[in-house]
């Protein structure tokens, strides 16, 4: 999670989607309902189009769909995954961006399962959890104001439940877009069966358009491209 002076946390769960919100009051209550209303066009796009759920492929767009559906198909294009590859991502930055402009907030961190949406005034740092990996923890990313909002996302083939081919402890991707985010971190970490294949990954990572930089770790070993600025933890 990102640093979080001067916010106030409150925690958000609704089945699968569990979001740690940090803002300048509590927002259960709003979040909670944005959570639903998200997660009900999702469920109901996926019960039209059964193949949204499953599809590890790009899908064709769907220009009537909601607006949070198309940013899930436009990312999933872009990475070269299915399109649920940014579920959580895309949460977070629905959730995030509805209670800015709702509540006229200037500030919100939200997280959802490891994926963050970022939109602070200041410079924070967010660590980098890497499983087993003796780096885990050690490392972070000092994420500039200026380059705010932005998502930071990471996937792991060692650590939780979500879907990864790959056996990287962590590969974190930075990009404007949560979604595009999310949906790389997942095709990145599919690329890395061994710390051989940091290179490959970061490889891989040049030729997404639109993020802005990875980071890859897999056992004692590191791999960024991009903006990156590490930092000592």
């Amino acid at each position: 999670m990102a640093q979080a002076e001067g916010l106030v946390s409150s925690l958000v769960t609704v089945r699968e989607t569990d979001l740690h919100i940090l803002a300048a009051r509590p927002l259960e209550a709003e979040a909670s309902h944005l959570v639903h209303h998200f997660r009900n066009q999702l469920e109901n796009h996926i019960a039209a189009h059964p193949a949204f759920l499953s599809s590890l492929v790009p899908l064709p767009r769907q220009p009537l769909a909601p607006p949070i559906i198309r940013d899930m198909l436009r990312a999933g294009e872009a990475a070269g995954v299915g399109p649920m590859a940014a579920v959580a991502g895309v949460v977070a930055e629905y959730v995030g961006r509805a209670l800015m402009k709702e509540l006229g907030l200037e500030e919100i961190i939200v997280e959802n399962g490891g994926d963050i949406f970022l939109a602070r005034s200041r410079e924070c740092h967010t660590a980098i959890f890497a499983g087993q990996s003796p780096l885990s923890g050690r490392l972070g990313l000092r994420i500039a104001a200026q380059r705010m909002p932005l998502g930071v996302c990471t996937s792991s083939g060692t650590v939780g439940h979500s879907l990864s081919l790959g056996k990287a402890d962590s590969v974190t991707v930075l990009a404007s877009s949560t979604a595009l985010a999310d949906a790389a971190a997942t095709r990145l970490g599919n690329e890395v069966g061994s710390r051989r294949d940091i290179k490959r990954a970061l490889a891989a990572a040049r030729e997404i358009n639109n993020i802005a930089g990875v980071v890859v770790v897999c056992g004692e070993q590191l791999g960024a491209w991009g903006e990156v600025d590490l930092v000592g933890l």
